[in-house]
């Protein structure tokens, strides 16, 4: 750029120019504001210097590329110390609570200029106020009640290529109306090109059906608010909560929307996610929700775009519990081919079904019954439907086969049966179901009423009945009689019960005291069963009847209620004694309450989960947590990494698991259920939690930060770096925290070592309690469904568990000892590449897994403890923690090894471990069977691409490939030292 500088004070100084070419910054208008750029200024800039008397500050034009006129401030002072303050007007602040400073300079160097006081560095001060109300001597031009921003160094000081520097500065929780910035210069040579406040926005957005307008960010926690797009609506019982999003403060959108928005019925989503379209004729969608439209069910049809459900043709129906893309069905045709066979005064019906069901499976049948008077002469009187004398078996209505049995008739009398067919649609076509109908006409006497039933005793809970004998005629005898009694209210009688009896005398038992019942009983003969007689009403006895009963007893029961408590007594004391030695053999440290030890409590046996939240879960302030990074996605939403500043306590870190938007109040009960689980946990070695968030959005769950992650990765990314007594402390930790679990009565279901964080002190932590039971297929985990149902993580699951979904303490052990092989093969897959499958069949075979390479005799021995087969053989927790104590007080015991080579006792396992070395014909296969093939690269860079040249490595090499990790060092070391072995002819091994 071409320009001229303004001669001010202080040129003397030998000032050289300092107005450079300006860049043009381009400002996006889709994400920024801008209240104040001095490049667009024309006029002067008329900003106040201090000291006013003395200005330093002097103002300058210049053209830019574009011949535009610019205006900049110079200043030049390497010879004085003192301070020179340059405040720009003030600068309206709008809605914004974070501002941008972009400030463009040049800055002399001082070793050019050789003067003693010269510096290379000014200060960028601010101060707010609510209206434009500065003075040449308010405020006062110190730091306070100026607040310091920054101390702004240049990164190009100009010299002979007259760079120029851009800096961006964030000024953040302003609250007042405006502010003014204050440059402060002290010996600098300096010019200030350019000076550009701006806020940055978030752009209008569309997105999980709902539309959020442009915004200005407040805080980190503050929500924007939208409004669902056209044609979609928010989810039934959501009404009240609007959609919602973060806006950052650097103007971008975080996260997921926490939107219950969703396409109306009718409407389909268009476009991902944020349109909605009408169904095309011919379609419909039933609710609301993310699904597509779909077409119109058979014999349905809908001529109108946008509707939520398809009429059904004419003469087609749906029943009332039929979904709306069921297909339209109709009542079923006729039964066919009624045979009737007739037994003295019983008859048996049957038929074959419909020749057309109407396209539904729930086809019914019922029987209707019409007598139709007694033949006389070959006459019969008028028909009317038959009393409830005529039974039927299996029942009268909603039969499902083809037959029925029916009995308790008339002697000479005709009766139609008729039998209808039903389905679910009949009752809504509102005609006549199709039936076919059967004569039958009866002939033999059957005995008559049974007359004069009363009670003959009583107590409370039993009646004793007689009744007189019936006169039978033509020498039919009675064979047994059949009683029916019901209590007074029962109305149905289908619910009264049945009792025989050869004699003319009954005794009913299991009755209710002081009851009243009624009563019925008739007589059968080979003709059959005559009429009931008419209900007699009879009671049971009240308990002042068996008083002097209740007398005879009682001493008999004072004595076993005395047993009852000796035997009480002596159970508590047990009890008391073991609680006792428990705590005195028990070194773990874990959680006490009192005298005994607190039980879990399940959160879904609260009939509002909301309650389990509340009384297990500190409610924490939004305002309260700072997000800083999103770390992970959990089964719900975003995993983050964030800080917690409670008043009163020391700011820590905290993870951060967080429900996204969308979510149906079973995934929030879901969510919220691992806090209601996790707050009743109070060990060093089980994941902290800190609180949750439920009364915004989005919900979070807070616990501790561990800084190093799931055991498992943490391993494999540090594999050979630790010693064993410090793996066996990191299953000591887990293994205490499980006994804890365990004492709880709180079974885990899930152990392993993805499920165990680590902190920076190398503290093993068991988490993950309310998610393990809702694995799915698509998790990392490979899992089986069981017969029962289910799934569950096969290769770390107890084979009962895997069996019978049984759950214990002792299938948990089992889970210990696949993670203490985790442990210590760092963090390798349990049983390699096998299938689920085969896993389920080599522990049915008593297989087991071998020995990592390394592992002490002793820790796979306790490995093959917690994998017996019968769940009682296993050890308990306590018994780990006391195994692995004493492994830790004697050293000496984990340095017994296993030999090296495979087991000929496990061929089925063992065929899975890595091939032996001198099998291996290539360096990157080398150094895949030691599981160092991280390390390819490095060996093939440096032209190690033989096992001949590998052999002869040593430590100064590996240094030079990039293997610095001693234990890295170490196993590829054992393993040359083995190669060379192999590869040595065979009279030196001799």
């Amino acid at each position: 750029m071409e320009g001229s500088v303004r001669p001010g004070r202080g040129s003397s100084c030998g000032r050289p120019l300092l107005l450079l070419p300006l860049l043009l910054l381009g400002l996006s208008a889709a994400d920024e504001e801008v209240l104040m750029n001095t490049r667009l200024e024309t006029s002067d800039l008329r900003w106040t210097n201090y000291p006013g008397d003395d200005p330093h500050w002097d103002e300058v034009s210049g053209l830019d590329d574009e011949s535009n006129s610019v205006r900049t401030y110079e200043i030049c002072t390497p010879d004085s110390p003192s301070s020179f303050w340059l405040r720009t007007r003030w600068v309206p602040r709008r809605s914004a609570t974070t501002l941008y400073v972009e400030i463009r300079f040049s800055m002399m160097d001082c070793s050019r200029l050789n003067r003693r006081h010269c510096r290379e560095t000014f200060n960028l001060y601010y101060y707010q106020s609510e209206r434009d109300e500065a003075t040449p001597t308010h405020p006062a031009w110190m730091e306070n009640p100026y607040v310091k921003v920054a101390t702004v160094a240049a990164d190009h000081l100009s010299g002979f290529d007259k760079r120029s520097n851009i800096k961006l500065l964030r000024l953040e929780q302003l609250r007042k109306a405006g502010l003014y910035l204050a440059f402060q210069s002290q010996g600098a040579c300096m010019a200030l090109l350019s000076v550009r406040v701006f806020h940055r926005k978030c752009p209008p957005l569309r997105r999980a059906f709902a539309s959020f307008p442009e915004t200005v960010p407040h805080s980190l926690v503050e929500q924007a608010r939208g409004v669902c797009v056209e044609n979609a609506a928010t989810l039934p019982g959501e009404q009240s909560r609007p959609p919602s999003m973060l806006c950052g403060e650097d103007g971008q959108w975080v996260g997921q929307p926490t939107s219950s928005c969703a396409c109306r019925p009718g409407y389909e989503p268009q476009d991902a996610d944020v349109g909605c379209g009408a169904c095309p004729s011919g379609q419909f969608k039933v609710g609301s929700g993310p699904g597509g439209c779909e077409p119109c069910p058979a014999n349905s049809n809908t001529p109108v775009p946008g509707s939520a459900y398809c009429p059904c043709h004419p003469r087609y129906y749906r029943d009332g519990s039929d979904p709306a893309h069921a297909a339209c069905t109709r009542p079923p045709s006729a039964p066919r081919s009624i045979v009737s066979q007739l037994n003295d005064t019983s008859v048996t019906l049957e038929w074959s079904e419909p020749l057309d069901r109407g396209g539904r499976t729930d086809l019914t049948y019922r029987v209707v019954c019409s007598v139709c008077g007694t033949t006389t002469k070959g006459s019969s009187g008028s028909c009317s439907p038959c009393d409830d004398s005529v039974l039927y078996q299996p029942a009268q209505r909603g039969l499902t086969s083809g037959r029925v049995v029916v009995w308790g008739l008339s002697p000479h009398t005709t009766y139609t049966f008729t039998i209808q067919a039903h389905n679910g649609v009949s009752p809504v076509s509102q005609s006549e179901p199709a039936s076919v109908s059967v004569n039958v006409t009866t002939s033999r006497d059957l005995p008559p009423a049974v007359l004069g039933l009363r009670r003959t005793a009583a107590s409370e809970t039993s009646l004793s009945l007689e009744w007189n004998v019936p006169f039978v005629q033509n020498q039919q005898p009675i064979l047994d009689y059949q009683l029916r009694y019901s209590s007074k209210d029962v109305e149905d009688p289908e619910q009264w019960r049945y009792v025989s009896s050869k004699s003319s005398s009954v005794v009913l038992t299991g009755l209710q005291r002081a009851l009243q019942y009624q009563v019925q009983v008739r007589a059968r003969s080979q003709a059959g069963y005559g009429s009931f007689s008419p209900v007699t009403t009879l009671n049971t006895l009240p308990d002042a009847a068996a008083h002097s009963q209740l007398v005879l007893t009682g001493v008999p029961v004072t004595v076993a209620i005395l047993l009852l408590i000796a035997v009480a007594a002596v159970a508590g004391f047990c009890y008391r004694r073991r609680m006792k030695d428990s705590d005195t053999n028990d070194n773990t440290g874990h959680y006490q309450m009192g005298q005994t030890m607190k039980v879990y409590i399940d959160p879904f046996t609260y009939e509002d989960p909301n309650e389990a939240v509340r009384e297990f879960a500190k409610e924490i302030e939004a305002s309260f947590v700072k997000i800083e990074e999103v770390i992970g996605a959990g089964e719900f939403g975003e995993v983050c990494r964030g800080r917690l500043r409670v008043p009163g306590r020391k700011e820590n870190y905290v993870a951060i698991k967080t429900l996204k938007g969308g979510y149906t109040e079973k995934q929030r009960r879901d969510f919220l259920s691992e806090a209601s689980i996790m707050g009743q946990f109070q060990h060093p070695n089980i994941i902290h939690l800190e609180g949750v968030i439920t009364t915004s959005c989005p919900v979070m769950i807070l616990t501790e930060f561990m800084e190093n992650g799931a055991l498992d990765s943490f391993l494999r990314v540090n594999d050979g770096q630790f010693t064993t007594i410090q793996l066996v402390g990191m299953l000591r930790g887990i293994a205490a925290g499980m006994k804890y679990l365990s004492d709880m009565s709180f079974v885990h279901r899930d152990l392993a070592a993805r499920n165990i964080l680590v902190n920076s002190n190398l503290v093993c932590k068991v988490s993950d309690f309310g998610l393990s039971r809702f694995l799915t297929e698509s998790s990392s985990d490979p899992t089986y469904t069981s017969s029962l149902g289910g799934k569950i993580p096969i290769r770390w699951t107890a084979p009962e568990a895997i069996a019978y979904r049984k759950f214990t303490s002792a299938s948990d052990v089992w889970s210990y000892g696949i993670v203490m092989w985790e442990v210590m093969s760092y963090g390798e897959r349990p049983y390699w590449d096998m299938s689920n499958q085969d896993v389920i069949n080599a522990i049915e075979q008593d297989y087991r897994l071998p020995p990592p390479p390394d592992c002490p005799t002793s820790l796979h021995a306790l490995m093959l403890d917690c994998w017996q087969k019968e769940r009682a053989n296993r050890p308990r927790f306590s018994d780990v923690v006391a195994s692995l104590d004493r492994l830790i007080r004697n050293p000496a015991s984990l340095k017994v090894t296993h030999p090296e080579g495979p087991s000929p006792s496990q061929p089925l396992l063992d065929r899975r471990v890595p091939p032996p070395l001198s099998a291996c014909g290539s360096v990157s296969e080398w150094l895949l069977a030691i599981k160092m093939e991280r390390y390819q690269q490095n060996f093939l860079q440096a032209g190690f691409t033989s096992l001949d040249v590998v052999s002869h490595l040593n430590t100064e090499d590996l240094l030079r490939v990039g293997v610095t990790l001693a234990g890295h060092q170490k196993k590829i070391l054992s393993s040359i030292q083995t190669l060379r072995i192999h590869k040595a002819p065979p009279s030196l091994l001799y």
